[in-house]
């Protein structure tokens, strides 16, 4: 793929390699990043609250996972013949509230480790506009489809948002001081709020994000918005909903990211991954003949060549 941005993207350090530990917050661009990452089998956390599209959601997470809270049954409601939390998304949700209470402390205890072992921290900010539940003050971050008129809808202004981004990185350098910390916002529009008040919206975000990252070196700004909105105006870059980045766009500002944040020893290994991975997914016209035996043993010997360097990546 041929790169002709005419967004700055200059070359970061420490770089991603194979040693990396990378916990991958936020929106669902976060979500198609950290697949890709996990396609390439890096050592990757992502949301495990589920999509968080809010920094205010992303704050509340961060203070749970890193102060050693967690939740009773008192943090818990049950409605649509489910038990949920104000805090998560609804994938989350389960028809058991003790399994729910359990899914909820156990993804704090993994996060929490994954804080005190990252390298970098990628967090991706969807939306600046909450829903505040009336009934205890308190911005969520799914409604559950619980009824709209419990709810306020509010925009946090810039200062809200920075608020939240500094209160959030402090809680990460509380538990990793050295941690790199990547802020993206996503290019997915917002279009149930209106393409005003979407655009609005990331203005905030954008705003925000960029005082941060001018006073702390170890924040960084990762364009892919910009790269979205300025590069892949075309159509043909959305999914069929007109509103997600498509699979061309999404390799495609994965193209940027790779340029920006991985390392060159790191880019050879993915090469490697990404030929078992393609020879993994091959559908042999005859798995008995003795071609497809001979490939299922060249296929063998690439994935100890590469555990052999990297004995936590498993196939």
């Amino acid at each position: 793929m041929n790169l002709q941005t005419k967004i700055p993207l200059k070359p970061q350090q420490p770089k991603i390699d194979y040693n990396a530990e990378l916990l991958l917050l936020g929106s669902c661009f976060a979500e198609n990043i950290g697949e890709k990452f996990e396609y390439f089998k890096f050592k990757t956390l992502t949301n495990p609250f589920g999509i968080l599209f809010h920094p205010k959601a992303i704050e509340t997470f961060l203070w749970m996972a890193t102060q050693q809270e967690m939740y009773t049954e008192t943090d818990l409601f049950y409605h649509n013949e489910q038990w949920h939390c104000f805090d998560t998304h609804s994938k989350l949700s389960n028809p058991d509230q003790k399994q729910l209470l359990q899914s909820l402390n156990g993804s704090l205890d993994q996060a929490q480790k994954k804080i005190q072992s990252a390298t970098h921290v990628c967090i991706t900010l969807g939306t600046a506009w909450v829903y505040r539940l009336q009934a205890l003050d308190m911005v969520v971050a799914n409604c559950h489809k619980v009824p709209q008129k419990e709810f306020k809808k509010e925009l946090l202004s810039i200062e809200e948002v920075g608020q939240c981004l500094q209160n959030s990185v402090s809680l990460i350098k509380s538990l990793n001081p050295n941690t790199k910390i990547i802020f993206t916002v996503s290019p997915v529009r917002h279009s149930k709020d209106g393409f005003v008040e979407n655009n609005r919206s990331k203005s905030h975000l954008i705003a925000a994000v960029h005082e941060i990252v001018a006073t702390d070196n170890n924040c960084n700004y990762f364009p892919s918005y910009e790269i979205m909105m300025d590069e892949l105006r075309d159509y043909r870059f959305y999914d069929t909903d007109m509103i997600h980045p498509s699979t061309v766009a999404i390799d495609y500002i994965w193209e940027y990211f790779k340029q920006t944040w991985i390392s060159e020893e790191a880019l050879i290994t993915m090469n490697k991954v990404k030929e078992v991975q393609s020879a993994m997914a091959h559908k042999p016209f005859n798995p008995d003949s003795k071609q497809h035996q001979l490939f299922l043993q060249k296929l063998e010997q690439k994935k100890q060549q590469i555990q052999k360097e990297y004995s936590f990546i498993k196939f």
